[in-house]
């Protein structure tokens, strides 16, 4: 059996681009202490290159393949405890929903398609809104993976009209009752 101090207490923020992963992350680190991860930042790091390029010049298949390999290196045993902001088709593979719910207290963070399309407006950065009918696919990945979403969250949070900090403590004390429960 595991001591406490051996289960995993990350927080992990999953949902779509535009949701609000990177920014709730930050809160919070701040308000926590713990160090923030981003799956896509870290990619950036490996490949030394925007996920866009990744996407222009490998596609999305090899792009997975990498996000893959980051989410199991962030797995490894006997690693710090942190926040971690993932990209928002990480749930695609069935083993990456595994892992990520086995790191800690999953967040489904969600925003409307009106909120998500004004969030992602003037970022160039995601390629798969690199398309003439952004609404249509933001709904389409909506869609696709609010299953998976579910599947492994231990919350889900509508994040439009709350103030981030509202949105961080809410989280904080859902994460404290989930490990008080799992203790």
């Amino acid at each position: 059996m595991n001591s406490v101090e051996d289960l995993p207490r990350n927080i992990v923020l999953i949902g779509l681009m535009g949701c609000g992963k990177s920014t709730i992350g930050r809160k919070l680190q701040t308000l926590l202490g713990y160090p923030l991860v981003d799956t896509d930042q870290l990619i950036e790091e490996k490949l030394g290159c925007s996920i866009a390029e990744v996407f222009a010049q490998r596609g999305e298949p090899y792009f997975r393949e990498v996000e893959s390999a980051v989410l199991h290196e962030l797995s490894a045993p006997g690693t710090p405890r942190r926040i971690i902001a993932t990209g928002g088709g990480i749930v695609c593979r069935r083993r990456n929903r595994q892992l990520l719910a086995s790191l800690g207290f999953v967040v489904w963070l969600q925003a409307p398609v009106d909120v998500i399309l004004q969030r992602t407006a003037r970022n160039r950065d995601r390629p798969l809104l690199e398309t003439d009918d952004r609404r249509g696919r933001i709904e389409k990945l909506m869609a696709e993976r609010a299953p998976l979403y579910r599947e492994i969250a231990d919350l889900s949070l509508e994040t439009a009209g709350l103030e981030m900090e509202e949105i961080a403590c809410g989280i904080l004390e859902s994460a404290r009752y989930h490990f008080a429960a799992k203790a």
